[in-house]
């Protein structure tokens, strides 16, 4: 089960283990995510979708846009990333999206994701792309979940006003997100020791950002 784990985040991660078998076995996590996301509402006040904003670590951008730039002029395009995103989303299921929600306490499903694109910017590649609900519906509660439980790839929603936001929805909605508490010494570096080809013992970790939608 560890190594299908593994595999499945190895492909979002573009071919990561790759690198790693091309040097020393590296810590857990492998790949560092900065993210936002913002909760977009249809115009009946339904919750429809989470819009993605995902930036990755420079270690990681820099290695997965190797040979990209197609033109040779020092600048990765859109155009350039786009089979990068395509791929990316694509593996996207077999992880669950590192996504949950509940909508009104409900544990709701996925649709197929929607426009992504990718962009690199002061040496950052970011992925942004549109998480469906399969099921959109009106809400008094909407929380979700962002976050690798395995922590092959830990995810920080970044503490900013804009981390978790709402796109049109209905007036009085507010926001609150639960960000979980860092990882002492000692656990990090337990993590940093296991085994890279199994999955780590994060049970009892606070390891994933919660945010809550609140309407009235």
């Amino acid at each position: 089960m560890a190594l299908t784990r593994c595999a499945s985040l190895t492909a979002l991660a573009g071919l990561l283990l790759a690198a790693i078998g091309a040097g020393p076995a590296a810590a857990h996590p492998h790949v560092f995510v900065a993210a936002k996301a913002e909760i977009v509402f249809s115009s009946d006040g339904a919750v429809q979708a989470i819009r993605h904003h995902w930036s990755f670590d420079e270690a990681y951008s820099a290695y997965i846009t190797q040979g990209l730039d197609k033109n040779g002029d020092g600048k990765l395009t859109s155009d350039e990333l786009a089979e990068l995103a395509k791929i990316n989303v694509e593996s996207l299921p077999d992880v669950e999206f590192f996504t949950a929600a509940k909508l009104n306490g409900r544990k709701q499903e996925f649709g197929t994701p929607g426009e992504q694109i990718m962009s690199f910017d002061n040496k950052v590649l970011t992925l942004v792309f549109t998480l469906p609900l399969k099921t959109p519906a009106r809400a008094r509660s909407f929380g979700i979940e962002i976050g690798d439980p395995t922590y092959f790839v830990a995810f920080d929603i970044v503490d900013a006003p804009d981390a978790v936001v709402t796109k049109g929805a209905p007036q009085g909605c507010v926001v609150r997100v639960n960000r979980p508490p860092k990882l002492d010494d000692t656990t990090q570096k337990r993590l940093a020791e296991a085994d890279i080809t199994a999955t780590p013992d994060v049970s009892g970790l606070e390891i994933v950002t919660r945010a809550l939608v609140a309407c009235p």
